[in-house]
């Protein structure tokens, strides 16, 4: 089976690390300072291990077409509109508000939140249950109050979602982004 590796340099990275996507990219992160060589040797080294996994996951029907420009776009236009609104209805509800809303197209999760009070939603999100964009951004929210995973964090997400909280990170650990 043929692939391709991607070669990410990456200074927050402390060991060589490799990952395929559900898109089929064979992802190796070297961290900064690493003999790209000795990363790269490595990572063939691990061929078989790679070939398997990518037959794997093509048998388990895991493996997606990358998304072209154009349905990027068209999503993009539905986010702006579905998460703002969710967005605004969730501070409501918390009583917590924000500075401003940016929607990307991140893969790498579905929310962050900025000291500034600046929230970022991938636009996959919007592809999601209504009642898991409503969390992810009641998570975010709340990240405004406590900026960390502490339990005073988890004890004020888990007040605004009646109790769900871990009921609702199970049902969103099934949805991949993307």
């Amino acid at each position: 089976m043929k692939y391709t590796i991607k070669l990410q340099i990456d200074g927050r990275a402390k060991r060589v690390s490799l990952r395929i996507t559900p898109y089929g990219e064979v992802l190796l992160r070297v961290p900064k300072g690493v003999d790209v060589r000795r990363a790269l040797a490595w990572c063939q080294s691990n061929n078989e291990h790679i070939e398997q996994t990518l037959r794997d996951m093509a048998e388990q029907g895991v493996l997606r077409a990358e998304r072209t420009k154009e349905e990027i776009e068209a999503l993009r236009k539905v986010a702006k509109v579905k998460l703002r609104k969710a967005l605004d209805e969730a501070s409501a509800k918390s009583g917590i508000g924000y500075n401003r809303l940016s929607i990307r197209a991140t893969r790498s999760r579905w929310g962050s939140c900025s000291s500034e009070g600046n929230i970022s939603l991938s636009l996959y999100l919007a592809e999601l249950p209504d009642e898991l964009i409503e969390f992810i951004c009641l998570h975010e929210l709340c990240h405004r109050l406590h900026p960390n995973h502490s339990p005073e964090f988890h004890t004020k997400l888990n007040q605004l979602v009646d109790g769900r909280e871990k009921e609702l990170l199970k049902m969103l650990k099934k949805h991949r982004i993307g």
